[in-house]
């Protein structure tokens, strides 16, 4: 059965300031998208200049994340699929590329960006077998995510939670580690987690004064960590090869043959890695 639905509230476009850089907006334009701003534009620029390889690294994200959603699908067997920090919808999305391997696979996004609540509508849509749904709700409250995604998800089977660029949006202060402990603590044997995180060790001064750029045009600040810190995120799991590494030096089976020079040499400023719970 298709389940389509927005969870607490419609669209208001006085929510959000157009006037100030939108992290959600940053990364479409860096991954070739329409739905972003002047002041978006400006950020991601100042960005580039200081990390000329940030739109490479969004397209390897990208990349990233439709591999591995295609991998627990088809080589694990995943069928529930919980998607945290979605960020505005693209070719490709979680449930598209998870429904063609089965069909019956449920999906559940969650963000709580008015611009992607905007075009939610365009993630609602799913195989008549699975189901799909849409959660407005914030990544610092893992207990309403978890309670309202069992409308769609049965927790008492595998699944994937993706943090796929959305942890470095925490500060400390929002004590990411037990967020994250929490949703692996609600998942059962037979789940997984996976992360994408900014590095602040790779590049490190780079990323200090773009970071900092950021943080002045920005909405939401940004905290980049380091590859000690992310794979601290994994505490309890089993990693699956290579571990927790940078991403452009994890291997991608939808680029086997990637040519020299479409990764970064250091591969690039953020990590990833999959993690499994036994």
């Amino acid at each position: 059965m298709t389940q389509n639905r927005i969870t607490d509230g419609e669209y208001n476009p006085q929510v959000f300031d157009p006037s100030v850089a939108n992290p959600a907006r940053v990364w479409n334009y860096w991954v070739g998208g329409k739905d972003h701003f002047a002041a978006d534009r400006e950020a991601a620029e100042m960005v580039l200049e200081l990390l000329p390889h940030m739109m490479l690294l969004a397209q390897l994200t990208r990349r990233f994340l439709i591999d591995t959603v295609h991998q627990l699908a088809a080589s694990y067997g995943i069928r529930q699929f919980l998607d945290i920090g979605t960020g505005i919808p693209s070719a490709n999305n979680t449930h598209e590329v998870a429904q063609r391997v089965a069909p019956q696979s449920r999906v559940v996004y969650v963000d709580n960006d008015p611009i992607v609540l905007a075009h939610a509508r365009a993630l609602l849509t799913s195989a008549p077998e699975g189901r799909t749904a849409y959660l407005d709700a914030d990544a610092r409250d893992p207990d309403t995510i978890l309670a309202r995604a069992a409308e769609t998800l049965d927790f008492s089977q595998p699944v994937a939670v993706l943090l796929v660029g959305v942890l470095h949006f925490l500060a400390e202060s929002d004590d990411p580690y037990r967020i994250v402990a929490r949703l692996r603590d609600a998942v059962p044997s037979g789940s997984y987690l996976v992360i994408v995180h900014g590095a602040s060790d790779i590049q490190a001064e780079a990323v200090a004064k773009s970071s900092q750029v950021y943080n002045e045009m920005s909405s939401v600040p940004y905290t980049p960590r380091s590859r000690e810190q992310v794979t601290r995120f994994f505490q309890g799991l089993y990693m699956l090869d290579p571990g927790v590494v940078p991403i452009g030096q994890y291997p991608s089976p939808g680029q086997p043959d990637a040519p020299v020079g479409s990764r970064p040499a250091d591969g690039g400023t953020s990590y990833c890695g999959i993690g499994g719970k036994r």
